[in-house]
C-alpha cells in the first residue's frame, strides 16, 4: 500500500506527527511519501482559468504542480495534514488545493481516484478542528475519493513534544482504529450514494456543458452514458 502524507506546514507538528502514526500504520516507511507545504510547491492560484479551459497543462505553476500530482496519482492512501489558522487550513494546503480545480467532479475527475481513501488531520491548541478538516475534506469529496476519515485533536499543547502521554494514548488509539477499516477496505471501497449521486448530475451536466474540455473528456470516458469510474 502507498501512502502520501501532505502536510501544511514546513515543520513536524502535531498534525503532521499524528498523520505519521496513522500512515505507519498502514505502511513500511520505503511505501511512505511526504510533501511539506511550502516548501514543496509555493504558488498561488492566479485565477487564469487556463486549467479548466485549455487544460491543466496550460497552468503556469503546472511543471511545479506535476511532481505531486504524481504522487497523488500513484498512492492508496492520500493523508492531508494541517494545524488550525484562524478556524481554517492553513493558507499554503488552500493554495495547493486550488490548483486541483480542475480535478473536481464538475470538471475533469481521474478515475483512479474512487479507488482511494484518505484521511484528513487537524489539531489545535483549542477549537477549530472540524471547520479545518472540512477544508481538506471538501476536496477530498469532489476529487472522487468515496471515504475520508477525520481525525481532529483540540492537542491543548502549542507542539508535539507538549502533547500529554494521555492525549498522545487516545491518538493512537483512534489513528489504530482508522488504519484498520482502511486496510479492510483496501482493494475494494464502496463508493457512497453521495458520491454515485453528484456524479449522475455531473453526468447530465456534461452532456451539454459549457465547457468543451470538460464535455469532450467525460464523452471520451463514456461517463455521459451508463459508464462509471469505479466500475
Amino acid at each position: 500500500m502507498k501512502v502520501l502524507i501532505i502536510s501544511g506546514t514546513n515543520h513536524k507538528g502535531s498534525s503532521y506527527n499524528i498523520g505519521r502514526i496513522v500512515a505507519e500504520k498502514l505502511a513500511s516507511a520505503e511505501q511512505i511519501s511526504e510533501v511539506f507545504l511550502p516548501r514543496d510547491f509555493d504558488e498561488f492560484c492566479c485565477g487564469c482559468t487556463s486549467c479548466f479551459v485549455k487544460g491543466e497543462e496550460q497552468c503556469p505553476h503546472y511543471a511545479k504542480l506535476k511532481p505531486i500530482t504524481e504522487l497523488i496519482d500513484a498512492s492508496d492512501v492520500i493523508i492531508m495534514t494541517s494545524p488550525v489558522y484562524v478556524y481554517h487550513a492553513t493558507g499554503q494546503m488552500k493554495a495547493l488545493l486550488d490548483h486541483y480545480g480542475w480535478r473536481w467532479m464538475s470538471h475533469r475527475p481521474d478515475e483512479r481516484m474512487f479507488g482511494k481513501q484518505a484521511v484528513v488531520v487537524a489539531t489545535a491548541a483549542g477549537a477549530g478542528v472540524k471547520s479545518t478538516m472540512k477544508d481538506m475534506a471538501d476536496s477530498c469529496f469532489y476529487w472522487g475519493i468515496p471515504k475520508t476519515y477525520r481525525l481532529g485533536k483540540a492537542v491543548r499543547a502549542v507542539n508535539w513534544e507538549s502533547v500529554s502521554p494521555k492525549m498522545k494514548a487516545s491518538i493512537d488509539s483512534k489513528a489504530g482504529g482508522i488504519a484498520k477499516k482502511i486496510l479492510r477496505r483496501h482493494g475494494k471501497v464502496p463508493v457512497s450514494i453521495g458520491t454515485r449521486a453528484f456524479f449522475k448530475l455531473m453526468s447530465l451536466m456534461q452532456r451539454n456543458g459549457w465547457n468543451k474540455a470538460d464535455v469532450d473528456y467525460w464523452k471520451a470516458k463514456g461517463w455521459t452514458g451508463r459508464k462509471r469510474p469505479w466500475r
